[in-house]
């Protein structure tokens, strides 16, 4: 074994490598401030080695993006572990570097002669915030798209080239597939190897000048072995602790069903992005939110001063330290600068911070954020439609849950409301109020709780039916508080079986064909809508003469009934000329351009309305 220690050596010198490597000499001792420098490149090579295998497993396409990171999440072993240890190192690299930064310019380590090393640490720390920048929108889903744009379009203030230099970044005049594969190209290839470059320069800078001592020491000096090895791997190890501490957080949050557990682990993957939705959410990480924070108080035309005067002068500043230290008022500047900085970064974090728990609007934002994100993930894992080849954003598009209160607040919220009475439980995005309400509350439309209330005289004349309508005081109204009020015209026990009946058009539920009871109730009140001297006044039911001056109430509820009506509600099947203000939304089908929605759209309304989408078991 000896012998083919002294072969090995006398082919490669290792022995003299490590020699030069771990016996530095260290004036005063081993000492546990200097490990940061240790630190971070520990956390670079985790960085590093997770990345890799990240990228065997990543797609860089608008297409398949999310669709990739996904996989990694949910589908490949031990991936979501892999990705949250890649993210959360990520922030702790920014934690090192900003500690690593203090340590330096309190022990004056950026005074001759290490200036250059200085500059070079400097170059060091933009080139992680680049990495970290640009990693935030590999995963191409909301919050990192929305955030990247918010970050990027600063660029365009820069004076003189800001339009320039945003297309650059950008990848062209508008954010898309080109965007991302830049982005990919620069946190993938070329600022890692700037990275290592400046990195190995520094490392060895750092070996020519020693370890920068304060005097008197207090210990005669020692090597680098085996004392500071010690401490730096204890360091190294309790960084990672923390780290793994943070990736694992979730597994201690039982309120997650198994099936969606992944989702609350290592880092978040939000819904896919969607450049046509509005996301008032878009944060940056939370190392970037002082900035953030900093701009609101720059508006307008101002903003060029915040994003990019500002933080050039303190740049600026951070270079002139080891020229303003070679004096000793000049190293107390540079200190009390440090300082400065440290607390003006840190109360404008917090300030940030404090304003989004307090603004409602963005705390419901969120909410609804975390409910798209975790639809995502649902729909994803439907086993009868997985992600088909179009990409996940074609099924949060073509999800009646998801599209369904998008299409309905771009045409119906102004006349209609979508709300619950009298729940406390908060419905996200499914929930829809009218500023100006003129028609009825669509909250369960068709079932027999909205059936009901239809044929009750204390609630007709009311907000959720007919009381914002032109209809207030119509035939319908006068009907159901004139007869069906009446126990001499109408029983509770008839009204029940009319209510089974129009519910059952609808076919929310399955019905049971061998629930004699059911059954009965349900011919006889098809019985009485029939009856001429009843319903069969105004509306047709099974009957081919269309000649009636109220809706038709044949499959009342159901899909094909409520597709035709929002399509065309002046049809004589419906409303006729009793239609005092609905629109048709999809009279033409020979051109779709001349209608307000495509039929696709309709279907995605209605099923929305009738709760007619995909839910997992997990989620039942």
């Amino acid at each position: 074994m000896e012998k083919l220690i002294v072969w090995f050596d006398d082919r490669t010198g290792y022995q003299a490598f490590l020699r030069a490597v771990l016996y530095e000499n260290i004036p005063g001792g081993s000492r546990w401030r200097y490990v940061w420098g240790s630190t971070l490149v520990f956390t670079f090579m985790v960085q590093f080695i997770t990345g890799i295998f990240l990228w065997m497993c990543y797609s860089p396409s608008s297409r398949t993006a999310w669709e990739s990171v996904y996989y990694i999440q949910y589908e490949m072993q031990g991936g979501w572990l892999l990705r949250g240890l890649h993210h959360v190192t990520a922030q702790a690299m920014v934690v090192l570097l900003a500690l690593h930064f203090v340590q330096v310019v309190i022990d004056g380590a950026y005074k001759a002669p290490r200036e250059v090393n200085f500059w070079l640490g400097l170059i060091l720390m933009q080139i992680v915030l680049g990495l970290a920048l640009t990693g935030y929108l590999l995963p191409w889903d909301q919050k990192g798209y929305w955030a990247t744009k918010v970050a990027t379009n600063l660029l365009a203030g820069v004076p003189g080239v800001g339009p320039t230099l945003q297309k650059l970044v950008v990848g062209g005049p508008t954010y898309g597939h080109g965007t991302l594969t830049r982005f990919f190209a620069l946190h993938a290839g070329v600022l890692p190897i700037l990275l290592v470059l400046v990195l190995t320069i520094h490392l060895a800078l750092f070996r020519r000048h020693g370890i920068c001592a304060k005097r008197p020491y207090r210990q005669p000096a020692r090597t680098f072995w085996p004392e500071q090895v010690l401490k730096d791997s204890i360091a190294c190890l309790a960084v990672l602790a923390v780290v793994l501490f943070f990736v694992v957080w979730g597994l201690f949050e039982d309120q997650h069903p198994n099936a969606l557990r992944a989702a609350h682990l290592g880092a978040e993957l939000g819904a896919p992005a969607d450049p046509a939705s509005q996301f008032k959410t878009a944060r940056p990480e939370w190392y970037f939110l002082f900035l953030f924070q900093m701009l609101k108080y720059f508006p307008g035309a101002y903003e060029v001063i915040g994003a990019v005067f500002v933080p050039g002068l303190v740049m600026f500043l951070l270079l002139l330290m080891p020229l303003l230290g070679r004096w000793k008022l000049g190293h107390g500047f540079n200190v009390a600068l440090t300082v400065a900085l440290g607390i003006g970064v840190c109360v404008l974090t917090v300030v940030a911070l404090v304003e989004d728990r307090n603004n409602e609007d963005y705390n419901e934002s969120v909410r609804i954020a975390e409910s798209d994100r975790l639809r995502a993930v649902e729909l994803a894992q439907n086993p009868d439609v997985g992600i088909p080849v179009e990409g996940a954003m074609w099924l949060m598009r073509n999800d009646p849950k998801m599209a369904g209160p998008i299409l309905f607040k771009q045409q119906c919220a102004n006349c209609h409301s979508h709300e619950p009475r009298g729940s406390g439980e908060d419905q996200g995005r499914q929930s829809i109020a009218s500023q100006h309400p003129t028609a009825s509350n669509l909250w369960g439309f068709g079932s027999a709780d909205w059936v009901r209330g239809v044929l009750d005289p204390e609630q007709i004349d009311q907000g959720r039916y007919f009381g914002h309508t032109a209809h207030n005081e119509g035939d319908m109204v006068t009907y159901v508080k004139d007869s069906i009020s009446d126990p001499n015209q109408w029983t509770q026990a008839q009204i029940d079986d009319v209510i089974t009946a129009l519910s059952a058009e609808a076919a929310l539920n399955p019905i049971d064909p061998r629930d004699a009871r059911l059954q009965s109730k349900i011919e006889a009140g098809r019985m009485l809508i029939q009856d001429a001297d009843r319903c069969a006044q105004c509306h047709k039911f099974g009957d081919e003469d269309p000649n009636y001056g109220a809706p038709d109430l044949t499959g009342y509820g159901s899909q094909p009934w409520m597709i035709d009506f929002i399509s065309n509600p002046s049809h004589e099947r419906f409303y006729g000329e009793n239609n005092d203000e609905m629109p048709a939304f999809a009279t033409d089908p020979n051109n779709p351009k001349n209608n307000i929605f495509t039929r696709r759209n309709i279907e995605l309304i209605v099923d929305w309305l009738r709760g007619d989408w995909y839910e997992s078991k997990v989620a039942r």
